[in-house]
C-alpha cells in the first residue's frame, strides 16, 4: 500500500449535518458517475500566489485536466501561515470565479514549522479505540505540539504477528496546531469553498514526484528526497516509498535570492528580480550583457550555500534516527527552479546528486498543460489533487 498519501486531519473540516430522509432514494446517474470518478481540486495557498489542479482520480491514473495560479498579495500569507482571513477569502473567491474551478471537494494542503510527523512503533495493542489513546499519549512524547493546542490524526501504516500472537503496529503520526488552520478553514469557507480536507504539503510533494514502490518483497535501500523551494520557505520530504518518514519546513525560499541581489548591488526588489533572470549558474556559463550579471551570480551563489548548509544538516537528521535509508538522489521542485544551474550549483554545494523534479511523473495530462512553463510552482497543488 502506497502511504505517500492524505492524513486528513478530519476533525478540522466539519461537515453539516445531513437531513434525514424517509424511505429508500435511488442515487441519480450523475451521482453514480461522480462515485465513479472522483474529482479533487488540491488547493496550495503561498507567501507568494495561490495554486489549484483539478485531478480525476478514478480507479486508474490520475488525469490532471485543470491547472492555475494567480500572485498573491505581499503578508496576506507568511511563513505558511494567514496573517489576513479577509484579503484571502476575497482572493480565493477570485480566483474560483475567474477560473471557473469547482468548490467542494477541496483538498487543502498546510506546510508551516508548526506541523509535525513521526512514525512510531506500538506494540501488544489489540482494541482500536485502546489504540488511539496509546497513539495520542506516543505523540505527545514524539512531536513537540501542546495536545491541547494541536488536531492529531494517525494511520497505520504496517501490522505484524508475532508467534505468540502480540501484535506490532508501525503508525504515521501527523500534528498541527489548531489556530493556523482554524485561519485556513475560515477563509475557504468565506470564499464559499468546501474543503474535502487537509492534507500535509510534505506528502502531496512525494505523491506527485517520488519514486513510488508500492508493496514491497524487498525492503527499499535508499530514501526518496524531495525539496519543494518556494518563495519565503522550503518543505523537505524523505520517504521510503511507502511512507513519509521525515519532513522539515526550512526557513530559506527563493525570494532569498533576490534579496541577496538587491544589497550587493542597491538594487529594488523588482530590479533585482528582473537582473535574476539573465544568470546561468551552469559552469562557465555567461551572464548576459550586464555588467552587474557576474556581481549578482556572485551573491546568488554565497546566499545559495544557506540553503546547502540547512539541506545537509537535515539529511544528516534523518540519517541519524533508527531505521534511516540512504540517500541517493535529491529531487528539486518549485519556482526558483528555473534558475539555470541551481540544481547543478546545489549538488556541488551538498555534495548529493540533485535532480529536477517532473511534476507531471505521477499523472495523465490533458488540455495541452503540459506545455506550461510554470509547472514547478505548481507541484505541490499537483500532488495535493492525486490520490494514493
Amino acid at each position: 500500500m502506497d502511504l505517500n498519501r492524505e492524513i486528513k486531519l478530519s476533525d478540522l473540516v466539519r461537515r453539516p449535518r445531513k437531513k434525514k430522509t424517509t424511505g429508500v432514494t435511488k442515487p441519480s446517474a450523475a451521482r453514480r458517475k461522480r462515485r465513479r470518478k472522483q474529482e479533487i481540486v488540491g488547493l496550495k495557498i503561498g507567501a507568494s500566489q495561490i495554486a489549484a489542479s483539478r485531478v480525476v482520480n478514478n480507479g486508474g491514473p490520475a488525469k490532471l485536466v485543470q491547472l492555475a495560479r494567480v500572485p498573491l498579495e505581499p503578508g496576506v500569507v507568511v511563513g505558511g501561515e494567514v496573517r489576513d482571513v479577509a484579503a484571502l477569502a476575497a482572493a480565493l473567491e477570485r480566483f474560483f470565479s475567474d477560473n471557473k474551478l469547482p468548490r467542494r471537494g477541496i483538498r487543502l494542503g498546510i506546510g508551516t514549522n508548526r506541523v509535525g510527523v513521526r512514525t512510531v512503533e506500538i506494540d501488544g495493542v489489540d482494541d482500536e479505540r485502546q489504540l488511539g489513546n496509546v497513539v495520542r499519549f506516543r505523540a505527545h512524547e514524539a512531536l513537540a505540539i501542546p495536545l491541547d493546542q494541536a488536531v492529531l490524526d494517525y494511520h497505520v501504516v504496517s501490522e505484524t504477528v508475532d508467534e505468540s500472537g502480540a501484535v506490532s503496529r508501525r503508525v504515521l503520526l501527523a500534528a498541527a496546531y489548531q489556530e493556523p488552520i482554524d485561519h485556513y478553514v475560515e477563509a475557504c469557507r468565506a470564499a464559499g469553498l468546501e474543503l474535502a480536507g487537509i492534507d500535509i504539503e510534505a506528502f502531496a510533494l512525494l505523491r506527485a514526484i517520488a519514486p513510488r514502490h508500492g508493496a514491497m518483497e524487498v525492503a527499499p535501500t535508499a530514501a526518496s528526497v524531495v525539496v519543494s523551494i518556494g518563495h519565503d520557505r522550503s518543505t523537505l520530504a524523505i520517504s521510503d516509498g511507502m511512507v513519509c518518514d521525515f519532513m522539515r519546513v526550512l526557513d530559506w525560499g527563493g525570494s532569498k535570492l533576490e534579496t541577496a541581489i538587491a544589497q550587493e548591488l542597491g538594487l529594488t526588489r523588482p530590479e533585482a528580480a528582473e537582473l535574476k533572470l539573465e544568470l546561468d549558474l551552469g559552469s562557465d556559463a555567461p551572464d548576459g550583457d550586464d555588467p552587474r550579471a557576474p556581481f549578482a551570480r556572485a551573491a546568488v551563489e554565497r546566499e545559495l550555500q544557506t540553503l546547502a548548509r540547512e539541506l545537509v544538516a537535515s539529511l544528516h537528521f534523518y540519517q541519524g534516527q533508527p531505521g534511516s535509508l540512504a540517500i541517493s538522489q535529491v529531487f528539486v521542485t518549485g519556482g526558483t527552479t528555473r534558475l539555470p544551474g541551481l540544481a547543478e550549483e546545489l549538488e556541488r554545494l551538498a555534495r548529493v546528486p540533485v535532480r529536477i523534479a517532473d511534476p507531471l511523473s505521477r499523472v495523465e495530462v490533458s488540455n495541452g498543460l503540459g506545455e506550461r512553463d510554470d509547472l514547478a510552482s505548481l507541484t505541490a497543488a499537483i500532488g495535493l489533487g492525486v490520490e494514493a
